[in-house]
């Protein structure tokens, strides 16, 4: 008999602002009894979701049944900054785009298939264009530095046929309101989300098909003869294939141990104003959405509901092998999140940020997904390298294909992939990778 012994559980710190603000529309259950189901996921989030709708598609008539540790957007899922990107985003680099050209064209195609299957849960559960817009993202520069990384990028996607528009300061100034930036570059095919509502509404259009408990960890996982049963601390789910949507906390499962880097990065939100409040220039149009030309830099985004706008910015990366971080952490990084914001909007200096948090992302040295069947009938679809929205729901679809033995040349490509690489041992893993961090970050300088 195999055994897995769940020691350590997810920790979030911090109330994230995109879960805070959404409107949840369907009750949360909690496993309380022993069942048996066809299929078992572990994890509610882009990966585990995605893996659920997938498996109705080739499967209606199974049994399917997630668990989650946590309520549904509160933990990663909900906490990151809703950029469903196509284009490459490298953030093992300092640069978002370094392989090759059909490396590049391939990793595209796989987006844009992740993107796909997206649009089809906005369009079949009717999510709203605050949830699920289609607008694309700039990259914005606000120095020297900045400008010359949107040039080499603009250089690598007109080298292979993509779509992009080269933005001056005035039009940047005109879409955010602030002088701040220098330029930018738009690409169209990105979507932005609301994450937390995106989670919530895809969990929503599968619950009444799918059984989603919640607040439901898993703390052992066994497989005893031809199934696996997983136990939780008020009933348990037996089933013959398990998917595992867990991302960097598939370590906690015994599998990928010492290949994955446990990266936290911080998020702040600011409380709603309307645009007389500072005037209508002072914040630009209604929605936007930046990423820094340096990826070290500050993501910012901009959103308006029902005439209320928010502002979020996400800035600093920590790597934390013990996947949890503190609170004073946060609160120390959102006084340097206040100082980002306000030089950039000088005139909303008054303005509070309401919500401020830490989410956790997985990377892997080689830019690989944990990806496979990891024991007979125990699969991972986990390491979504710092693109979870797009990278997990991906890795949920390819996962319930190879485990309901679906094949595609998709599939084929996506699982013909080396296994994460090894890091060095701790300490020297915490000290090399924190060290390049903290580097990259200061050299981002104006870009943060």
């Amino acid at each position: 008999m195999t055994r897995h012994v769940v020691k350590r559980l997810p920790v979030d710190t911090g109330i994230s602002g995109w879960e805070a603000i959404s409107q949840r529309r369907f009750p949360a259950t909690v496993l309380d009894r022993d069942i048996t189901a066809d299929w078992l996921i572990i994890g509610g989030g882009f990966a585990g979701l995605s893996a659920a709708r997938r498996l109705l598609q080739h499967r209606p008539e199974d049994k399917i049944v997630v668990l989650d540790a946590r309520e549904l957007a509160k933990g990663p899922a909900g906490r990151n900054s809703g950029f469903m990107i196509d284009v490459p985003h490298n953030l093992s680099s300092g640069e978002y785009s370094v392989a090759d050209e059909a490396s590049t064209k391939a990793e595209i195609v796989q987006n844009r298939l992740a993107i796909s299957f997206a649009a089809g849960v906005a369009a079949e559960f009717g999510l709203p264009s605050e949830t699920f817009d289609p607008s694309g993202k700039v990259n914005a520069a606000a120095s020297d530095r900045g400008l010359a990384l949107n040039d080499n990028y603009r250089r690598s996607l007109e080298k292979i046929g993509e779509d992009h528009r080269v933005l001056d300061a005035d039009e940047m100034r005109r879409m955010t309101g602030t002088t701040y930036y220098r330029g930018g570059l738009y690409t169209p095919g990105a979507v932005m989300i609301q994450p937390a509502d995106y989670i919530r509404g895809l969990a929503r259009g599968l619950h009444e098909r799918v059984s989603i408990f919640e607040h439901s960890p898993v703390l052992e996982l066994s497989r005893e003869g031809r199934h696996w049963k997983a136990r939780s601390n008020r009933g348990s789910v037996s089933a013959p294939k398990v998917i595992l949507g867990v991302n960097g906390h598939i370590e906690s499962f015994g599998h990928f141990r010492g290949r994955l880097m446990h990266i936290f990065t911080y998020a702040s939100m600011t409380s709603a104003f309307s645009q007389n409040e500072f005037g209508t220039d002072v914040t630009g149009v209604d929605r936007w959405a930046l990423l820094p030309a340096d990826p070290m830099g500050a993501t910012v985004r901009k959103v308006t509901v029902n005439g209320r706008s928010r502002i979020v910015i996400r800035t600093r990366f920590t790597y934390d092998p013990g996947l949890r971080v503190s609170d004073r952490r946060v609160a120390g990084i959102a006084a340097e999140q206040r100082r980002s914001f306000d030089a950039r909007f000088p005139q909303m200096e008054s303005l509070p940020l309401e919500f401020s948090w830490a989410g956790a992302l997985c990377l892997s040295r080689n830019h690989v997904p944990a990806f496979g069947e990891v024991e007979e009938g125990l699969y991972s679809a986990c390491c979504e390298n710092g693109l979870g929205t797009v990278k997990s729901t991906l890795a949920g679809m390819m996962a319930a294909d190879l485990a309901a033995g679906v094949g595609s040349p998709q599939l084929d490509q996506y699982r013909n992939q080396p296994e994460p690489s090894r890091l060095p041992p701790e300490p020297f893993a915490w000290l090399g990778v924190n060290s390049v961090i903290r580097f990259q970050e200061l050299r981002a300088g104006r870009e943060g």
